[in-house]
Protein backbone atom coordinates (compact mmCIF):
# COMPACT_ATOMS: atom_id res chain seq x y z
CA UNK A 1 0.00 0.00 0.00
CA UNK A 2 1.61 3.56 -0.92
CA UNK A 3 2.46 5.82 1.38
CA UNK A 4 0.26 8.84 2.82
CA UNK A 5 0.91 11.47 0.10
CA UNK A 6 2.86 14.60 1.61
CA UNK A 7 1.81 17.82 0.71
CA UNK A 8 3.23 20.83 0.10
CA UNK A 9 1.21 23.69 1.93
CA UNK A 10 -2.46 22.92 2.79
CA UNK A 11 -4.75 24.21 5.03
CA UNK A 12 -4.79 23.56 8.65
CA UNK A 13 -7.59 24.71 11.00
CA UNK A 14 -6.50 25.49 13.87
CA UNK A 15 -10.10 24.62 15.79
CA UNK A 16 -12.11 28.22 16.90
CA UNK A 17 -12.69 28.55 12.81
CA UNK A 18 -15.97 26.32 13.45
CA UNK A 19 -17.05 28.64 16.26
CA UNK A 20 -17.02 32.04 13.88
CA UNK A 21 -18.60 30.54 10.96
CA UNK A 22 -21.78 28.86 13.56
CA UNK A 23 -21.86 32.37 14.32
CA UNK A 24 -22.19 33.80 11.12
CA UNK A 25 -25.18 31.03 10.41
CA UNK A 26 -27.18 31.70 13.71
CA UNK A 27 -27.40 35.54 13.26
CA UNK A 28 -27.92 35.21 9.70
CA UNK A 29 -25.11 37.15 8.43
CA UNK A 30 -24.02 35.38 5.51
CA UNK A 31 -23.44 38.14 2.86
CA UNK A 32 -19.98 39.86 2.43
CA UNK A 33 -20.92 42.10 5.54
CA UNK A 34 -20.39 41.41 9.53
CA UNK A 35 -18.88 40.98 12.16
CA UNK A 36 -16.74 38.39 11.32
CA UNK A 37 -15.74 40.53 8.95
CA UNK A 38 -15.26 43.55 10.86
CA UNK A 39 -13.15 41.82 13.37
CA UNK A 40 -10.97 40.17 10.83
CA UNK A 41 -9.88 43.36 9.30
CA UNK A 42 -8.77 44.61 13.18
CA UNK A 43 -6.75 41.26 13.79
CA UNK A 44 -5.16 42.42 10.34
CA UNK A 45 -4.58 45.88 11.44
CA UNK A 46 -4.03 45.02 15.75
CA UNK A 47 -1.18 42.39 13.82
CA UNK A 48 1.02 44.71 11.16
CA UNK A 49 0.00 48.15 12.73
CA UNK A 50 -1.68 49.38 9.84
CA UNK A 51 -4.10 51.90 10.22
CA UNK A 52 -6.71 50.97 7.95
CA UNK A 53 -8.40 47.86 6.03
CA UNK A 54 -10.47 45.92 3.70
CA UNK A 55 -11.51 42.04 3.28
CA UNK A 56 -11.12 40.95 0.20
CA UNK A 57 -12.56 37.68 -2.22
CA UNK A 58 -8.52 37.41 -3.16
CA UNK A 59 -5.29 38.98 -3.04
CA UNK A 60 -5.57 39.84 -7.04
CA UNK A 61 -8.50 41.97 -6.21
CA UNK A 62 -6.63 43.69 -3.51
CA UNK A 63 -3.71 44.30 -6.38
CA UNK A 64 -6.55 45.25 -9.15
CA UNK A 65 -8.16 47.97 -6.53
CA UNK A 66 -4.56 49.22 -5.63
CA UNK A 67 -3.89 49.90 -9.54
CA UNK A 68 -7.77 51.49 -9.76
CA UNK A 69 -6.62 54.19 -6.64
CA UNK A 70 -3.65 54.87 -7.99
CA UNK A 71 -5.70 55.95 -11.28
CA UNK A 72 -3.69 53.54 -13.53
CA UNK A 73 -4.73 53.30 -16.82
CA UNK A 74 -4.28 52.44 -20.69
CA UNK A 75 -0.98 52.86 -21.45
CA UNK A 76 0.29 53.32 -18.44
CA UNK A 77 3.79 52.09 -17.09
CA UNK A 78 3.78 49.47 -14.14
CA UNK A 79 7.20 47.59 -12.60
CA UNK A 80 6.56 44.29 -11.28
CA UNK A 81 8.67 41.76 -10.27
CA UNK A 82 9.39 39.22 -12.34
CA UNK A 83 9.86 35.78 -10.22
CA UNK A 84 6.43 35.82 -8.96
CA UNK A 85 3.19 34.24 -9.46
CA UNK A 86 1.45 35.44 -12.50
CA UNK A 87 -1.27 37.30 -10.36
CA UNK A 88 0.52 39.89 -9.05
CA UNK A 89 0.33 40.95 -12.90
CA UNK A 90 -2.32 39.99 -14.31
CA UNK A 91 -4.05 42.79 -12.83
CA UNK A 92 -1.56 45.79 -14.90
CA UNK A 93 -3.34 43.59 -17.79
CA UNK A 94 -6.76 44.70 -16.57
CA UNK A 95 -5.97 48.20 -16.74
CA UNK A 96 -4.72 47.76 -19.94
CA UNK A 97 -1.40 49.02 -18.71
CA UNK A 98 2.19 48.05 -19.25
CA UNK A 99 4.26 45.54 -17.13
CA UNK A 100 7.58 46.51 -16.67
CA UNK A 101 9.86 42.95 -15.05
CA UNK A 102 12.89 43.34 -12.58
CA UNK A 103 15.07 41.13 -11.47
CA UNK A 104 15.77 39.52 -7.99
CA UNK A 105 18.65 39.86 -6.28
CA UNK A 106 20.25 36.76 -5.61
CA UNK A 107 20.57 37.35 -1.53
CA UNK A 108 17.18 37.29 -0.85
CA UNK A 109 15.19 36.05 -4.37
CA UNK A 110 13.28 39.15 -4.39
CA UNK A 111 13.42 42.58 -6.52
CA UNK A 112 16.81 43.79 -6.91
CA UNK A 113 16.96 47.53 -5.89
CA UNK A 114 19.55 48.18 -8.50
CA UNK A 115 18.07 46.46 -11.65
CA UNK A 116 14.99 48.42 -10.42
CA UNK A 117 16.94 51.95 -10.48
CA UNK A 118 18.49 51.22 -13.21
CA UNK A 119 14.46 50.66 -15.20
CA UNK A 120 13.33 53.63 -13.59
CA UNK A 121 16.63 56.02 -14.43
CA UNK A 122 15.92 54.79 -17.92
CA UNK A 123 12.65 55.74 -18.25
CA UNK A 124 13.07 58.75 -16.62
CA UNK A 125 15.62 59.88 -19.50
CA UNK A 126 12.99 58.93 -22.10
CA UNK A 127 10.58 61.47 -20.24
CA UNK A 128 8.46 58.72 -19.16
CA UNK A 129 7.39 58.14 -15.12
CA UNK A 130 5.89 54.50 -14.16
CA UNK A 131 2.15 54.84 -11.84
CA UNK A 132 3.36 52.43 -9.93
CA UNK A 133 5.71 49.38 -8.28
CA UNK A 134 4.44 46.27 -7.46
CA UNK A 135 7.38 44.09 -5.30
CA UNK A 136 6.60 40.95 -4.07
CA UNK A 137 7.48 39.49 -1.16
CA UNK A 138 9.00 35.83 -2.44
CA UNK A 139 8.33 32.84 -0.18
CA UNK A 140 7.77 34.37 2.82
CA UNK A 141 10.72 36.91 3.16
CA UNK A 142 10.68 40.53 2.47
CA UNK A 143 11.89 42.90 -0.10
CA UNK A 144 15.02 45.19 0.63
CA UNK A 145 12.00 47.35 0.97
CA UNK A 146 13.93 50.59 3.00
CA UNK A 147 16.58 50.70 -0.19
CA UNK A 148 13.32 50.40 -2.86
CA UNK A 149 11.21 52.65 -0.61
CA UNK A 150 14.28 55.54 -1.15
CA UNK A 151 14.53 54.47 -4.53
CA UNK A 152 10.94 54.92 -5.48
CA UNK A 153 10.80 57.87 -3.19
CA UNK A 154 13.26 59.87 -5.25
CA UNK A 155 11.67 59.23 -8.33
CA UNK A 156 7.77 59.96 -6.75
CA UNK A 157 6.49 56.30 -8.07
CA UNK A 158 3.85 54.80 -5.01
CA UNK A 159 4.52 50.97 -4.15
CA UNK A 160 2.01 48.16 -3.95
CA UNK A 161 3.46 45.58 -1.34
CA UNK A 162 2.70 41.92 -2.69
CA UNK A 163 2.82 40.82 0.85
CA UNK A 164 0.35 37.60 -0.29
CA UNK A 165 3.09 35.22 0.38
CA UNK A 166 4.52 36.92 3.73
CA UNK A 167 1.83 37.40 6.31
CA UNK A 168 4.08 37.82 9.62
CA UNK A 169 6.98 38.26 8.14
CA UNK A 170 9.40 41.62 9.84
CA UNK A 171 12.12 43.50 8.00
CA UNK A 172 14.29 45.91 10.01
CA UNK A 173 11.22 46.27 12.67
CA UNK A 174 8.16 46.29 10.44
CA UNK A 175 6.01 43.93 9.47
CA UNK A 176 5.69 43.09 5.57
CA UNK A 177 2.75 44.67 3.61
CA UNK A 178 3.38 47.86 5.96
CA UNK A 179 5.90 49.58 3.87
CA UNK A 180 4.07 50.58 0.27
CA UNK A 181 1.34 52.82 -0.02
CA UNK A 182 -0.87 49.78 -0.04
CA UNK A 183 0.28 46.32 1.25
CA UNK A 184 -2.07 43.48 -0.44
CA UNK A 185 -2.24 39.52 1.23
CA UNK A 186 -4.01 36.47 0.48
CA UNK A 187 -5.60 33.86 2.18
CA UNK A 188 -6.31 31.03 -0.61
CA UNK A 189 -5.88 27.55 0.48
CA UNK A 190 -2.23 27.12 0.28
CA UNK A 191 -1.12 30.18 2.16
CA UNK A 192 0.09 30.66 5.90
CA UNK A 193 -3.24 30.99 7.08
CA UNK A 194 -6.30 30.78 5.18
CA UNK A 195 -9.79 31.88 4.51
CA UNK A 196 -10.56 29.16 1.99
CA UNK A 197 -10.21 32.15 -0.91
CA UNK A 198 -9.57 35.49 -0.15
CA UNK A 199 -7.15 38.79 0.33
CA UNK A 200 -6.97 41.97 1.92
CA UNK A 201 -5.50 45.28 1.45
CA UNK A 202 -4.23 47.08 3.95
CA UNK A 203 -2.85 51.05 4.45
CA UNK A 204 -1.97 53.95 6.28
CA UNK A 205 -4.17 56.11 4.66
CA UNK A 206 -7.28 55.43 5.86
CA UNK A 207 -9.76 57.90 3.00
CA UNK A 208 -7.86 55.36 0.77
CA UNK A 209 -9.70 52.35 2.38
CA UNK A 210 -12.43 53.97 2.52
CA UNK A 211 -12.40 54.11 -1.42
CA UNK A 212 -11.16 50.65 -1.62
CA UNK A 213 -13.98 49.55 0.09
CA UNK A 214 -16.76 51.50 -1.59
CA UNK A 215 -14.82 49.70 -4.79
CA UNK A 216 -15.09 46.50 -3.57
CA UNK A 217 -18.56 46.84 -3.18
CA UNK A 218 -19.89 47.81 -6.68
CA UNK A 219 -19.26 51.85 -6.09
CA UNK A 220 -22.65 52.19 -4.80
CA UNK A 221 -23.46 56.17 -4.19
CA UNK A 222 -25.02 56.74 -0.97
CA UNK A 223 -28.57 57.16 -2.09
CA UNK A 224 -32.22 55.00 -1.17
CA UNK A 225 -31.92 54.15 -4.89
CA UNK A 226 -28.19 51.95 -7.07
CA UNK A 227 -26.80 54.83 -8.04
CA UNK A 228 -23.42 54.34 -9.44
CA UNK A 229 -21.19 56.82 -10.69
CA UNK A 230 -17.61 55.33 -11.06
CA UNK A 231 -16.45 51.30 -12.58
CA UNK A 232 -16.49 49.22 -9.29
CA UNK A 233 -16.04 44.98 -8.65
CA UNK A 234 -17.64 42.66 -6.48
CA UNK A 235 -15.08 41.95 -4.23
CA UNK A 236 -15.82 41.93 -0.80
CA UNK A 237 -14.82 38.97 1.36
CA UNK A 238 -17.90 36.81 2.55
CA UNK A 239 -18.89 37.00 6.64
CA UNK A 240 -18.46 33.18 6.49
CA UNK A 241 -14.85 33.26 4.96
CA UNK A 242 -13.73 36.11 7.18
CA UNK A 243 -15.09 33.58 10.05
CA UNK A 244 -12.31 31.07 9.50
CA UNK A 245 -10.29 34.39 8.75
CA UNK A 246 -10.66 34.86 12.71
CA UNK A 247 -10.06 31.82 13.74
CA UNK A 248 -7.00 31.44 11.54
CA UNK A 249 -5.30 34.59 12.79
CA UNK A 250 -5.50 32.76 16.65
CA UNK A 251 -2.78 30.18 15.33
CA UNK A 252 -0.78 32.47 12.76
CA UNK A 253 2.52 32.87 15.20
CA UNK A 254 2.37 28.85 16.05
CA UNK A 255 2.09 28.43 12.34
CA UNK A 256 5.16 30.63 11.41
CA UNK A 257 6.77 29.01 14.03
CA UNK A 258 6.42 25.41 12.89
CA UNK A 259 6.85 26.65 9.28
CA UNK A 260 10.67 27.57 10.35
CA UNK A 261 11.03 24.77 12.31
CA UNK A 262 10.54 22.40 9.38
CA UNK A 263 12.78 24.62 7.55
CA UNK A 264 15.57 24.24 10.38
CA UNK A 265 14.84 20.57 10.48
CA UNK A 266 15.69 20.39 6.43
CA UNK A 267 18.72 22.67 6.48
CA UNK A 268 19.66 19.79 9.41
CA UNK A 269 19.23 17.23 7.62
CA UNK A 270 20.38 18.05 3.91
CA UNK A 271 23.71 19.98 5.49
CA UNK A 272 26.12 17.47 4.46
CA UNK A 273 24.80 17.37 0.80
CA UNK A 274 26.65 18.42 -1.81
CA UNK A 275 25.06 20.67 -4.64
CA UNK A 276 22.48 22.46 -2.10
CA UNK A 277 21.74 25.69 -1.27
CA UNK A 278 18.68 27.62 0.84
CA UNK A 279 17.14 30.42 0.00
CA UNK A 280 18.70 32.73 2.43
CA UNK A 281 17.19 34.93 5.15
CA UNK A 282 18.62 38.61 5.02
CA UNK A 283 20.00 40.64 7.57
CA UNK A 284 17.55 42.55 9.66
CA UNK A 285 14.91 40.24 8.50
CA UNK A 286 12.10 37.64 9.82
CA UNK A 287 11.13 34.96 7.15
CA UNK A 288 7.83 32.79 7.73
CA UNK A 289 9.29 30.04 5.87
CA UNK A 290 6.03 29.86 4.16
CA UNK A 291 7.27 27.26 1.83
CA UNK A 292 10.95 25.83 2.46
CA UNK A 293 13.12 26.81 -1.02
CA UNK A 294 16.61 25.53 -1.86
CA UNK A 295 18.68 25.72 -5.13
CA UNK A 296 20.03 22.51 -6.70
CA UNK A 297 23.29 22.80 -8.49
CA UNK A 298 23.35 20.16 -10.92
CA UNK A 299 27.03 20.15 -11.62
CA UNK A 300 27.65 19.55 -8.23
CA UNK A 301 24.64 17.47 -6.96
CA UNK A 302 24.70 15.01 -10.38
CA UNK A 303 20.99 15.83 -10.86
CA UNK A 304 18.50 18.65 -11.83
CA UNK A 305 16.12 20.18 -9.90
CA UNK A 306 13.79 18.51 -12.31
CA UNK A 307 15.01 15.50 -11.87
CA UNK A 308 14.53 15.60 -7.89
CA UNK A 309 10.68 16.76 -8.26
CA UNK A 310 10.25 13.79 -10.33
CA UNK A 311 11.93 11.43 -7.63
CA UNK A 312 9.64 13.54 -4.72
CA UNK A 313 6.86 12.38 -6.82
CA UNK A 314 7.76 8.81 -7.38
CA UNK A 315 7.57 8.81 -3.41
CA UNK A 316 4.00 10.57 -3.01
CA UNK A 317 5.93 13.62 -1.80
CA UNK A 318 4.29 17.17 -3.70
CA UNK A 319 7.22 19.62 -4.61
CA UNK A 320 7.24 22.20 -6.80
CA UNK A 321 9.77 24.34 -9.13
CA UNK A 322 10.15 27.85 -7.95
CA UNK A 323 7.86 30.51 -9.48
CA UNK A 324 9.02 30.65 -13.87
CA UNK A 325 9.55 34.19 -14.15
CA UNK A 326 6.88 36.49 -15.81
CA UNK A 327 9.23 38.34 -18.26
CA UNK A 328 9.63 34.21 -19.62
CA UNK A 329 5.67 33.63 -19.69
CA UNK A 330 4.32 33.93 -23.44
CA UNK A 331 1.26 35.78 -22.26
CA UNK A 332 4.32 38.48 -21.52
CA UNK A 333 6.31 38.03 -24.62
CA UNK A 334 7.45 41.53 -25.51
CA UNK A 335 7.36 42.80 -21.83
CA UNK A 336 11.11 44.86 -21.04
CA UNK A 337 12.92 43.23 -18.47
CA UNK A 338 15.93 44.49 -16.64
CA UNK A 339 18.59 43.30 -14.49
CA UNK A 340 21.87 44.43 -13.84
CA UNK A 341 24.06 41.80 -15.59
CA UNK A 342 22.90 38.09 -14.98
CA UNK A 343 18.84 36.80 -15.23
CA UNK A 344 19.04 35.43 -11.75
CA UNK A 345 15.07 35.43 -11.75
CA UNK A 346 15.73 32.61 -14.97
CA UNK A 347 18.80 30.99 -12.54
CA UNK A 348 16.10 30.89 -9.33
CA UNK A 349 13.63 29.17 -12.08
CA UNK A 350 15.89 26.21 -13.38
CA UNK A 351 17.72 25.33 -10.55
CA UNK A 352 14.94 26.12 -7.47
CA UNK A 353 12.61 23.87 -5.92
CA UNK A 354 10.06 24.14 -3.14
CA UNK A 355 9.68 21.46 -0.54
CA UNK A 356 6.59 20.32 1.76
CA UNK A 357 5.82 23.03 4.28
CA UNK A 358 2.83 21.83 5.59
CA UNK A 359 2.39 22.75 9.21
CA UNK A 360 0.63 19.17 9.88
CA UNK A 361 3.36 17.27 8.84
CA UNK A 362 4.92 15.25 11.41
CA UNK A 363 8.36 14.50 12.18
CA UNK A 364 8.56 11.22 10.46
CA UNK A 365 7.16 13.35 7.40
CA UNK A 366 10.39 15.41 7.54
CA UNK A 367 12.34 12.78 7.72
CA UNK A 368 10.78 11.24 4.75
CA UNK A 369 11.02 14.12 2.51
CA UNK A 370 14.62 14.48 3.77
CA UNK A 371 15.60 10.79 3.43
CA UNK A 372 13.67 10.98 -0.26
CA UNK A 373 16.17 13.74 -1.00
CA UNK A 374 19.36 12.08 0.00
CA UNK A 375 18.54 8.87 -1.74
CA UNK A 376 18.10 10.97 -5.03
CA UNK A 377 21.59 13.23 -4.39
CA UNK A 378 23.81 10.54 -2.54
CA UNK A 379 23.25 7.68 -4.49
CA UNK A 380 23.05 9.05 -8.09
CA UNK A 381 25.36 5.95 -9.70
CA UNK A 382 21.85 4.24 -8.94
CA UNK A 383 20.25 6.47 -11.97
CA UNK A 384 22.91 7.07 -14.04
Amino acid sequence: MPQQRILLSSPHMGGTEKKYVQEAFSTNWIAPLGKNVDMFEEQIMEFTGAKAACALASGTGGIHLALDLLKVGHGDMVLCSSLTFVASANPILYHGAQPVFIDSEMDSWNMCPKALEKALKYYKMQGKEAKAVIVVNLYGQSARMDEIGEICSRYDVPIIEDAAESLGAIYKGRMSGTFGKFGIFSFNGNKIITTSGGGMIISNDGPMIERALKKATQSKEAATHYQHESVGYNYRLSNVCAGIGRGQMEVLEERIMKKREIFEKYVEGLRDVDGITFMPEIEGSYHTRWLSTMLIDPLRAGVNAGELIEHLDENNIESRPVWKPLHMQPLFAGSAFFSTDEDNAAYLFEHGICLPSDTKMMEADIDRVITAVRERLLARELFA
